[in-house]
């Protein structure tokens, strides 16, 4: 009996250990597939022109896939690189809005806390709230709908005067109500940041995000430093590609002023 139940035992021991090696292999199997189909229909995309980018795909701690497609600079010839920085848009509400739940977390604001309590005379202040800021529902019409936007974002804009531009504007709707997608929002997300803390925002996403993380390649982008691997920016055309149009980085501030790979 003795004898019996070593060799079940072995037995078992040996098929468990064999099915993990092949379920090892399996999925080391479907995650190089995966990658390899990825790589595959990016560049097919990239042929076609309707892709320009860097990629990074990553499953369960390893990297899959990272990988340029498309140019950096059409005009010089630089491709993408995974170590391109990018202008990141609108991706950068994630940061401002990671960086007030960070001031939250410290006791240091409330995002049920009013916008008149951090800017007094803010018509209609008492109705709108941090939240209502983050979840794009404060009825704050968007600044880049206005008609004179693509005449004025060429133009620096220190964070007061761009809050000037809108504040006195009727909202869309009462906060809460509804949704609506706003950059004036996170403007002014961007400006309680800075009022709050007692940094500029810069410095603030730098010393308590960027830097924390280690993400050294990511940053307030502005169009006057020399940045290694930066992208130069494009937009489609009657005919094509075009470059983009300028736009001063201090008009979106929380709303889009940041770059990374």
């Amino acid at each position: 009996m003795k004898m019996t139940r070593l060799k079940i035992g072995t037995i078992s021991i040996c098929s468990i250990f064999i099915l993990i090696t092949l379920l090892v292999f399996s999925i080391s199997c479907l995650a190089q597939d995966t990658a390899t189909k990825a790589d595959e229909y990016l560049n097919a995309q990239t042929k076609l022109g309707a892709f320009n980018g860097s990629v990074l795909i990553a499953q369960g701690g390893k990297v899959l896939l990272s990988k340029g497609y498309g140019m950096a600079n059409i005009e010089l010839g630089v491709p993408n690189t995974p170590q391109t920085k990018f202008r990141l848009g609108s991706v950068t509400k994630q940061f401002t809005a990671m960086a007030i739940m960070q001031l939250q977390e410290r006791g240091l604001l409330d995002v049920n806390d009013p916008l008149i309590k951090y800017i007094p005379d803010y018509p209609n202040g008492e109705k709108i709230t941090i939240h209502h800021l983050l979840t794009h529902t404060s009825g704050i019409p968007n600044l880049t709908d206005f008609p004179d936007f693509l005449e004025t974002m060429t133009l620096p804009s220190p964070v007061e005067k761009t809050i000037e531009w809108f504040k006195n504007k009727p909202l869309d709707f009462e906060p809460g109500e509804k949704f609506s997608y706003s950059n004036s929002g996170y403007v002014l997300l961007g400006y309680l940041i800075e009022k709050i803390s007692g940094k500029s925002y810069e410095d603030f996403l730098r010393e308590n995000i960027f830097q924390p993380l280690n993400m050294a390649n990511s940053g307030y982008d502005h169009t006057s430093t020399i940045l290694k691997n930066r992208a130069a920016g494009y937009t489609i055309g009657a005919d094509g590609l075009v470059n983009a149009d300028y736009i001063d980085m201090s008009l979106p501030l929380g709303g889009g002023c940041l770059y990374s790979t």
